[in-house]
C-alpha cells in the first residue's frame, strides 16, 4: 500500500493514462443515465412524468419504444466497459482501486431500482458516485496515491452533485411516490427538502474554504466562490418556490448552472495554484 494514503502524487501522469480514465468516466455517466431512461421507461414512470427543460428525463423511450433494447444495451454495454478500464488501473496499479471501483459499479446499476426508493441513500448516492468514488478513482488510477487534496476536492461534487437530483425531484413527486420511490422529497415534503438543498449548497462552498485552510487547496482555489452569486438565488428560489412548480423550473436552471460552473472554478484554482 505504498503511497496509497499519501499527498498529490502527481508527477509522472501519462497523457495515455489521463484518455483512458476519462473515456471510463465518461462511460460511467452514459451508463447510469441509460439505465435510469430504461428503468423508468418500464416500470411506467416516464408515462406520469411532467417534463421539465431540467427534470422527467429525454422522453425518448415513452415516443419510441422500440429503442427500449437498444437503451439497455448502451447503459450495459458502457457499464461493462467502464469496469474493463477499471481491470486496466488494477493492472497497472494494484488492488487498492479496487473497493472503489466496485461501489461505483453498484450505484450505476442500483440507483434507479434500489436506491431511489430509500431516501437518504438515494440522496446521497449521486453524489457518492461523481463526487469521492470518481474523483478519487480517477485520481488514484493517475497517480497510484490516495490523497487528501482529492477527497476534499471530490465533496464539492459530491454536495452538488447531490442537490442537482434532489431539486429535479421536487417536480415529480407524484408520479415517484406512485411507482415506489421514497426519496427525500416524498418523505419530508418539498420544503423540507428545500432546506437540505440549501445546506448542501453551503457545505459544498464551505468544503473549498476549508480546504484552503487547511492548505489542502490552493487559494486560488477561493475563486470558486464567485459561482455564490448562481448557488445562492438557486437555494433561495427553492426555499421560496418549493410547492410552485412552475415558478421553481428557472431554479432549476442555476441548479444545472451551479453544478457545472463551480467544479470548472475548483479545477482552475487547481491548476493555476
Amino acid at each position: 500500500m505504498a503511497g496509497a494514503a499519501g499527498g498529490g502524487g502527481g508527477a509522472g501522469v501519462k497523457a495515455l493514462h489521463v484518455v483512458i480514465a476519462f473515456a471510463g468516466a465518461l462511460a460511467a455517466h452514459v451508463s447510469v443515465n441509460a439505465f435510469n431512461e430504461w428503468f423508468d421507461f418500464r416500470s411506467g414512470l416516464d408515462a406520469k412524468t411532467k417534463r421539465t427543460p431540467f427534470s422527467g428525463g429525454s422522453g425518448v423511450l415513452p415516443r419510441r419504444p422500440e429503442l427500449a433494447p437498444w437503451a439497455f444495451a448502451l447503459a450495459a454495454g458502457s457499464m461493462g466497459f467502464t469496469a474493463l478500464v477499471g481491470v486496466y488501473f488494477l493492472w497497472v496499479r494494484g488492488p487498492w482501486l479496487l473497493p472503489l471501483g466496485l461501489l461505483g459499479l453498484v450505484v450505476i446499476f442500483a440507483y434507479t431500482p434500489l436506491f431511489a426508493r430509500v431516501s437518504v441513500v438515494g440522496l446521497v448516492a449521486p453524489g457518492l458516485g461523481f463526487g469521492p468514488l470518481m474523483v478519487m478513482g480517477v485520481h488514484f488510477a493517475l497517480t497510484g496515491a490516495y490523497s487528501w487534496t482529492a477527497f476534499v476536492a471530490s465533496l464539492v461534487p459530491f454536495f452538488l452533485v447531490n442537490d442537482l437530483l434532489l431539486l429535479n425531484q421536487f417536480p415529480d413527486v407524484e408520479a415517484d411516490r406512485s411507482v415506489g420511490r421514497r426519496n427525500l422529497p416524498i418523505t419530508i415534503g418539498r420544503r423540507r427538502s428545500s432546506l437540505v438543498y440549501g445546506a448542501f449548497i453551503l457545505a459544498a462552498f464551505a468544503s473549498i474554504v476549508a480546504g484552503v485552510a487547511l492548505g489542502l487547496l490552493p487559494p486560488m482555489a477561493l475563486i470558486s466562490l464567485g459561482a455564490l452569486f448562481v448557488a445562492v438565488p438557486a437555494a433561495v428560489g427553492a426555499r421560496r418556490h418549493a410547492d410552485d412548480l412552475d415558478a421553481l423550473t428557472p431554479y432549476l436552471g442555476l441548479n444545472v448552472v451551479t453544478n457545472l460552473l463551480t467544479p470548472v472554478l475548483v479545477a482552475v484554482g487547481l491548476m493555476v495554484g
